[in-house]
């Protein structure tokens, strides 16, 4: 076992460790340094009585103890949101009554409208359509000109207030994509030519028997939503075919397997859930992002 002695260099005594013949000084901690801690210490227990500080259940739930000068920076941040909701008030309420053509039309309302809506779709709308609105797989990009079901300012209110397959409203914008091959309304080899003639119309295809028997195919299954060509139809929220642009993905594999068991994507309804001037603010700052019609 190792003893405590003096360290013939230094002069201070070892703690009794040793390693390898190399032993511990046990040099005092600094003076400042215990004092600093000790006062840490002072400040904790006065910190606890004077600020909000224990959690504690009671028989209504959780709370905690408030401190004696009853601060609280919920408080404070509640207050301040109260302070700019009042301060506000008059012209949110003017975008909650005005159509959204004058809103559009007055400078000093649509600032506002636009700061209150970009402030929403970060909240509400960023975690499905991106924090710049780029979209993903799934969910629309909503800065561009390809809209599912209209990109006007009222199409965009309509589909903001009712949602988009929303079961809980009863006026939500519906309409599904067929599951063709679960469902088993065409075979697998109809729904391979379906799938190369709507490659076909971005000039991809690459068996021009089977886009030809595809079209046939597409005529009696697929006209009646997506129109001649695969143009689309935004009454229906049918998408249009014949662009670069896809919402689940435009190759071969992608396209068989939508057509196979079809697709029915949701937003939600947001009108209950958000007043109207948000509403409003959000479809104004949608419409404003670059693809609005």
């Amino acid at each position: 076992m190792s003893e405590k002695h003096k360290d013939d260099v230094t002069g201070v005594e070892t703690t009794g460790h040793e390693w390898d013949g190399i032993r511990e000084l046990n040099n005092p901690l600094p003076k400042w340094w215990i004092y600093t801690f000790y006062a840490t210490i002072v400040w904790c227990f006065a910190y606890w009585v004077v600020m909000p500080a224990w959690p504690y259940l009671t028989t209504e739930g959780w709370t905690y103890t408030k401190g004696v000068i009853g601060y609280e920076q919920r408080g404070v941040v509640m207050r301040e949101l109260a302070a700019v909701n009042e301060s506000r008030a008059g012209a949110m309420q003017q975008i909650a009554s005005l159509p959204l053509e004058e809103i559009a039309a007055d400078p000093a309302l649509m600032e506002l409208a636009l700061g209150a809506g970009k402030a929403a779709f970060g909240d509400n709308c960023a975690p499905c359509h991106g924090a710049g609105a780029q979209g993903s797989k799934g969910f629309p990009n909503l800065n561009d000109d390809n809209w599912i079901w209209g990109g006007t300012l009222d199409d965009i209110h309509t589909t903001l207030l009712h949602g988009i397959r929303w079961d809980a409203d009863p006026d939500t914008r519906n309409n599904i994509m067929m599951a063709y091959g679960r469902d088993g309304l065409l075979t697998r080899a109809e729904i391979a030519d379906v799938a190369e003639y709507v490659l076909s119309l971005t000039n991809r295809a690459e068996n021009a028997e089977a886009a030809a028997r595809g079209e046939e195919i597409f005529a009696g299954q697929c006209v009646a939503c997506h129109g001649e060509g695969g143009v689309g139809n935004r009454e229906l929220g049918a998408p249009a075919l014949n662009t670069a642009v896809w919402l689940y993905g435009g190759d071969r594999a992608t396209i068989i397997e939508t057509v196979s068991n079809g697709r029915r994507g949701t937003m939600p309804a947001w009108a209950g859930r958000l007043d109207e001037a948000t509403i409003k603010s959000l479809t104004l700052f949608v419409h404003s992002l670059g693809g609005g019609e």
